[in-house]
């Protein structure tokens, strides 16, 4: 029964991600490759994420939100946004194949990285918990999250790009960035609950990614 609930969860977070590959022409351009090195360039960014972390933001011993020292650790966060457009510049193709290389071997390297370990050891336990199944369906959220973030960039590296929708980009992608602290504010301020925070989230980054793929659609176009 724990390795029947751990299948469910390991197919809940990856399935979706191979769905994406299989079914968005990626294969058939043969990028996978291209996905490995955007789950390399993916952990290469965290590390130089955690060396300025640790070199200028120092952990906090008060246990309470310090929104100041926050916001300057969220704005590290741009890093993954240099990633994500070095990544792009190294992929041949149209448009929706740069930025789909990007975000699925970004969000795959995230999820490998972030999610598997804690599935193993947790899902396959004697007591069943919804919070694994909760991470499972977060990692297809954070899927939708990588693809627009990497589609945004995208955009915004476009040098006919117009000015109403670049203004557009710039604020989208400084939500993209600060994303950890607008959960973390959200659930300090209010009483929801994982499942409530989780759907949350789902609808915010749709949003997000309706609005990048509207944007993408119309420069596309002319």
């Amino acid at each position: 029964m724990t390795l029947f609930h751990f299948g469910n969860c390991l197919a809940l977070a990856y399935g979706p991600y191979f769905m994406t590959y299989k079914f968005s022409g990626l294969a058939e351009y043969g990028v996978f490759w291209k996905c490995i090195q955007a789950g390399a360039m993916y952990l290469l960014t965290q590390l130089v994420k955690m060396l300025i972390l640790a070199s200028f933001f120092p952990a906090s011993d008060y246990g309470a939100l310090n929104l100041a020292s926050e916001v300057m650790k969220c704005s590290v966060d741009m890093c993954d946004l240099i990633g994500l457009y070095l990544v792009m510049s190294r992929v041949a193709g149209k448009g929706d194949t740069k930025f789909l290389v990007a975000g699925l071997g970004w969000a795959t390297a995230e999820l490998a990285v972030t999610r598997f370990l804690p599935l193993w050891l947790g899902a396959r336990g004697v007591e069943f918990d919804w919070k694994y199944l909760q991470m499972s369906f977060d990692s297809n959220i954070n899927l939708i999250h990588h693809i627009s973030t990497a589609m945004l960039v995208w955009l915004w590296g476009r040098y006919d790009l117009r000015k109403s929708h670049r203004a557009v980009v710039t604020c989208l992608l400084f939500i993209a960035c600060f994303r950890p602290l607008i959960i973390d504010i959200t659930t300090l301020s209010t009483a929801m609950g994982p499942w409530s925070l989780l759907l949350a989230k789902l609808v915010v980054t749709s949003l997000v990614g309706l609005v990048a793929m509207h944007m993408y659609l119309t420069q596309a176009s002319y």
